[in-house]
């Protein structure tokens, strides 16, 4: 028996969730597990999208009260200058958290974390 398998490449899907779906449930959890896991996944995503939104702002603050051109403010944070655009512009998926608290450590801004 002569069988040909399809040979799926890492940029290729068998299954594509479509917008405004429910991943969970197309990975077969019962709907209410899906529904929580869904607006679990969604509240994380928020609260990370909320830090790095802030610590954004921080960035651009310090920027404005050093009176810095975005090349002199990349030179110290040793990112290019379209880096600080996209900080200034709140460009998040960009950045991760941790890539913004390394800039403000640049900048001599100490960062806090207090958990609620």
């Amino acid at each position: 028996m002569n069988t040909k398998l399809k040979q799926h490449s890492d940029s290729e899907s068998a299954h594509i969730t479509p917008a405004g779906g429910n991943i969970f449930a197309d990975l077969g959890f019962a709907p209410q597990e899906a529904a929580a896991l869904q607006t679990q996944s969604r509240r994380i995503i928020s609260d990370k999208i909320a830090i790095k939104e802030k610590l954004m702002a921080e960035l651009a603050l310090w920027i404005d009260s050093e009176n810095l051109k975005q090349a002199d403010a990349a030179q110290i944070l040793g990112v290019s200058r379209p880096r600080v655009s996209d900080v200034i512009n709140k460009k998040t998926p960009k950045f991760t958290i941790d890539a913004l608290v390394d800039m403000l450590a640049r900048a001599g801004r100490r960062v806090e974390f207090r958990i609620a």
